[in-house]
């Protein structure tokens, strides 16, 4: 009990050093911080003001606000399984990477951006938010060939097929609203105005993430199965899209320093083109995360799980750092030889699997 209140501590006194850094308070994962959406407005009290009328007015939506934090948390630690900083967010030393505008800390924002985003969108679709339902479809032209230029309520393709919206589509926009609402509410302004300026630019990238590859799904109707009219819908792209597309923007993303006013952000290096706004950015090099260092939230990757024959960022001398690696045997009891007796029951015997793992010094 005792660890579990100082995570709970440390958790909040990591949020009154960074105000309104919601993004701190939802990732300090093993506190119930993050499982209890109502913590985010009872124990966050410097929330600014788009945020704090949210939890005082729409508490069901500040509910999907946290699943899409949590959403960004699996997604986040999928991505990075393999590297040497692998997102874990079980220990104190998550806050010193929030506090560096680090390649890892734009992942972060973008991931959780889009997380909020994708996670409101679909509460909206399922029916669980009464301020929002399906997408509204009755001024879009409809889903038709590419060479077909009509912008009628429907249309036929060139096989004779009748094309109009229907179905569920879903309301990205309301989602992109309230994401932007939520974590891109005003923060001082003065000597955090660069850094300001790099997290809402990658908040934005993880929103776009979601809200610009939408992707359209189609039914058919029709006597014994033929397609005599086609309706289709818009649904956002499967989250583990979103997070291999950041995780491309996260390869290539781009260095930046303020300009001389303040308020702009310039590429550094020579013939370097701007970033877009589907582009991370950064301002601070990351730390080689190979030892444990407190100052700059690195782990270390001692005891570390690593592939000995992969020549990639999962294999032993790059995770590793060069130090090596020892193999190490291990047996576990798994379930197998599972059958199915009628009715409806699934019997297993238990199995002694020795496994060869290689772990780093």
């Amino acid at each position: 009990m005792t660890v579990r209140l100082s995570r709970i501590q440390l958790a909040l006194f990591f949020i009154l050093l960074c105000p309104v850094n919601i993004i701190g308070l939802w990732w300090a994962v093993g506190s119930p911080l993050v499982m209890d959406p109502n913590s985010i407005c009872r124990k966050a009290k410097r929330l600014a003001g788009k945020q704090a009328e949210l939890c005082q007015t729409q508490p069901e939506i500040v509910s999907e606000v946290a699943k899409g934090a949590r959403l960004g948390v699996r997604e986040c630690q999928y991505q990075f399984r393999y590297r040497r900083w692998n997102c874990t967010s079980h220990n104190k030393y998550f806050g010193k990477i929030l506090q560096q505008d680090i390649r890892e800390t734009a992942f972060v924002y973008a991931i959780t951006a889009a997380g909020v985003t994708h996670a409101v969108t679909q509460a909206c679709s399922m029916g669980d938010l009464l301020q929002c339902g399906c997408e509204a479809t009755r001024n879009r032209a409809p889903p038709r060939p590419p060479s077909s230029s009509s912008s009628s309520s429907s249309s036929s393709s060139g096989d004779g097929v009748k094309w109009e919206w229907g179905g569920c589509g879903d309301d990205v926009e309301f989602g992109y609203e309230k994401s932007k609402q939520f974590m891109d509410a005003k923060r001082r302004r003065g000597k955090s105005d660069i850094r300001t300026l790099i997290d809402l630019h990658n908040n934005e990238a993880g929103r776009l993430a979601v809200k610009l590859y939408m992707r359209t799904e189609c039914k058919c109707h029709g006597l014994s199965g033929s397609c005599t009219l086609r309706t289709c819908w818009k649904k956002m792209p499967h989250f583990r899209e979103v997070g291999d597309r950041l995780l491309e923007r996260f390869n290539g993303a781009s260095k930046v320093m303020g300009g001389n006013d303040g308020k702009t952000l310039i590429p550094v290096g020579q013939n370097i083109k701007p970033p877009d706004k589907q582009d991370l950015i950064y301002s601070d090099e990351s730390p080689d995360f190979c030892l444990a260092n407190r100052k700059t939230g690195s782990l270390g990757t001692r005891g570390r799980m690593c592939n000995s024959t992969a020549m990639d960022i999962s294999g032993c001398d790059l995770l590793c750092c060069e130090r090596g690696y020892r193999e190490e045997t291990v047996v576990f009891e798994e379930n197998c030889l599972c059958r199915f007796h009628w009715c409806c029951v699934v019997q297993c015997k238990k199995c002694l699997v020795r496994k060869e793992l290689s772990l780093c010094h």
